[in-house]
C-alpha cells in the first residue's frame, strides 16, 4: 500500500475509534426505579431477613451497593411517592398522608416528575404499578411524563374488602370505600378488582415491565415498577404460595424478589446489564399492627406512620455493573428526593424550573473515596408537623405524638390490632452508636442539640410546622 494510503487508512481508523469512544461515553444509561409498599428496612436478605430468601435481591446487593442509611421523606404513601417523583420534601409539593377514592387533589402539573426530566432527554417512560399520586385522569402517569401506565390509581386496601368494613353488608361497605379499579394508559380496564385479580398484580407488573424494556432496547428508558406489595391485604401467585417458611409474607417477599431476577435477567439477555442502573427501595416501612402480615424495621424503633427510622429508614440496594463497585456498604445518608436530580445528572437532564430538595448522590452510589452525603441537614416532617432533624450522626426530634405497638404483636391473618398513642420530648440520638433511637443524650450534647434545633427552625421557615406556614410551600394539583 503506498505510504499516502496507509497513513490516511490509518488516520481514519483512529478517528472511528476516538468517535466511538465518544459515542460510547455519550450512550445515556437506563434506569429501573423498583419501589415496594410498606416493605420494613429489615426485610430483605442483605439486611437480615429471616424465614424466605431472596436471592435475586441479594444478588443486587453483592453486584452493587447496599445502603444502611436511606430515607423516605414521610413514612406514608402517597407523601412518600410525591418526594420520589418530585425530588422534594412532600411538604413543599403539598401532598401529605395517603389520598383516597374520595380525594379530589393530586400531583400539581406545575410539578416536573422524574419522568418528565428524562423524557426531555429522550428517555422512554413507563410505570408498572401503585401510583397514588391521584386518581382522576389528570393526576394519572400519562399525563405527568411517563408513555405508558398500567396499575392502581392508590392503595390495593381501599376497596370494599377492607378488614375496617369487611363485617359490613356490601352497600354498606360502599359508601366508604368503592370497587377498585384496573387502569391501562388512562382507561379503566377492571372496574371491580377481586382478590384473585390481586394475585396477580405482581406478575402483571412484572410482564408489562419486561415488555416495556424489550420494545425500548434500542434507546434511552426509565421504568418505574411500584410494586402494591407488600401493602395489605397481601396477595400471591400460586407459584409462590406456600413456598417460605414465613407464611404469607414471606411468600409475596419471594415473589417481589422473583420480579427482581426477572428484570435483572431481561436485562442481560438483551446485553443492557452494563447500561442499566437498577435501585430498589421502598416508600415506609412496616405496618406492625398488621403483625404476622407486616414485615419488621429490624434494629430500628416503631414503623409505617412515624417518623422514628423504623417508619422512615428504608432498604435500598443500587446496581450498575462496571460504575458501581461490587459488595459495598454505603453509610452516608441519603433520600428518595436525590433519586431525581442523580438520575438528571447521569442522563444530562435539565433539572425541574421550580426548586428542589434532593441532591445529587452519584458520588455515594459509586463509592467514591471521601464521598460524605450532600445535605448538612434533613427535615423530617409527619403530616405538616416538623417531628425531627438528622444532620450527620445526629437525629433530633422535636415534641411530638405517634403511634407505637409498644413491644407488643400486631394482629393475624390480614386483621390489625390497635396501636397505643404516645409522646415524646426534645429528644438527642446518636444513630452511629447502632443502640436505635432509645438512649437520649441531649444533656451530654447540648451544642449539638441548639445547632439542630437552628436546622429545624430554618425548615419551619421554609415548609411550615402544624399551623404555621411555610414561606416556600407549593400547592398540590386540585380538579
Amino acid at each position: 500500500m503506498p505510504r499516502r494510503l496507509a497513513t490516511t487508512a490509518l488516520l481514519l481508523t483512529l478517528f472511528a475509534a476516538s468517535t466511538a469512544d465518544v459515542h460510547a461515553d455519550d450512550v445515556k444509561p437506563n434506569f429501573v426505579l423498583i419501589f415496594c409498599d410498606d416493605l420494613g428496612w429489615a426485610d430483605v436478605g442483605a439486611y437480615g431477613a429471616v424465614g424466605y430468601e431472596t436471592p435475586h435481591l441479594d444478588r443486587m446487593a453483592a453486584e452493587g451497593v447496599r445502603f444502611t442509611d436511606f430515607y423516605v421523606s414521610q413514612a406514608v404513601c402517597s407523601a412518600s411517592r410525591a418526594a420520589l417523583m418530585t425530588g422534594c420534601y412532600n411538604a413543599r409539593v403539598g401532598i401529605f398522608g395517603a389520598l383516597g377514592p374520595k380525594s379530589n387533589i393530586g400531583i400539581n402539573p406545575d410539578e416536573e416528575t422524574i419522568a418528565e426530566v428524562l423524557k426531555s432527554a429522550g428517555y422512554a417512560t413507563a410505570c408498572y404499578g401503585k401510583w397514588h399520586l391521584g386518581h382522576h385522569e389528570k393526576f394519572l402517569p400519562m399525563q405527568h411524563g411517563f408513555d405508558d401506565y398500567f396499575g392502581l390509581p392508590y392503595s390495593n386496601d381501599m376497596w370494599p374488602y377492607h378488614p375496617g368494613v369487611a363485617h359490613l353488608p356490601m352497600e354498606e361497605r360502599l359508601k366508604r370505600w368503592p370497587h377498585l379499579s384496573l387502569i391501562d394508559e388512562n382507561e379503566i380496564v377492571n372496574p371491580k378488582v377481586t382478590p384473585e385479580d390481586q394475585t396477580q398484580l405482581t406478575t402483571w407488573y412484572t410482564e408489562r415491565a419486561v415488555k416495556f424494556i424489550e420494545e425500548h432496547a434500542d434507546e434511552p428508558f426509565f421504568v418505574y415498577l411500584p410494586h402494591s406489595m407488600p401493602h395489605v391485604p397481601l396477595y400471591v401467585s400460586d407459584k409462590f404460595k406456600g413456598k417460605t417458611r414465613r407464611g404469607l409474607f414471606g411468600d409475596v417477599i419471594a415473589e417481589i424478589d422473583w420480579s427482581v431476577g426477572q428484570i435483572l435477567e431481561t436485562l442481560k439477555r438483551l446485553d443492557l446489564d452494563e447500561n442499566t442502573l437498577v435501585v430498589f427501595t421502598s416508600d415506609n416501612g412496616p405496618w406492625l399492627s398488621y403483625g404476622d402480615h407486616a414485615g419488621s424495621a429490624g434494629p430500628h424503633r416503631e414503623g409505617k406512620g412515624t417518623m422514628w427510622d423504623g417508619g422512615c429508614r428504608e432498604p435500598f440496594l443500587a446496581r450498575w455493573p462496571g460504575r458501581i463497585p461490587a459488595g459495598k456498604v454505603q453509610r452516608e445518608m441519603a433520600s428518595t428526593i436525590d433519586v431525581l436530580p442523580t438520575f438528571a445528572k447521569l442522563a444530562g437532564a435539565k433539572l425541574p424550573e421550580k426548586p428542589i430538595d434532593g441532591k445529587d448522590v452519584w458520588p455515594l452510589l459509586a463509592c467514591e473515596k471521601g464521598a460524605t452525603t450532600p445535605h448538612e441537614a434533613y427535615w423530617m416532617y409527619y403530616g405538616r408537623q416538623l417531628q425531627a432533624v438528622r444532620s450527620g450522626k445526629w437525629k433530633l426530634h422535636f415534641p411530638h405524638g405517634y403511634r407505637s405497638m409498644l413491644g407488643r404483636p400486631g394482629g393475624t391473618g390480614g386483621k390489625p390490632t390497635n396501636y397505643s398513642q404516645l409522646t415524646t420530648g426534645l429528644a438527642l440520638y446518636d444513630l452511629s452508636e447502632g443502640t436505635g433511637e432509645w438512649n437520649d443524650v441531649k444533656d451530654a450534647h447540648p451544642d449539638v442539640v441548639e445547632r439542630l434545633k437552628k436546622y429545624g427552625e430554618e425548615a419551619r421557615e421554609a415548609l411550615g410546622d402544624n399551623g404555621r406556614p411555610g414561606k416556600e410551600n407549593r400547592p398540590p394539583g386540585s380538579l
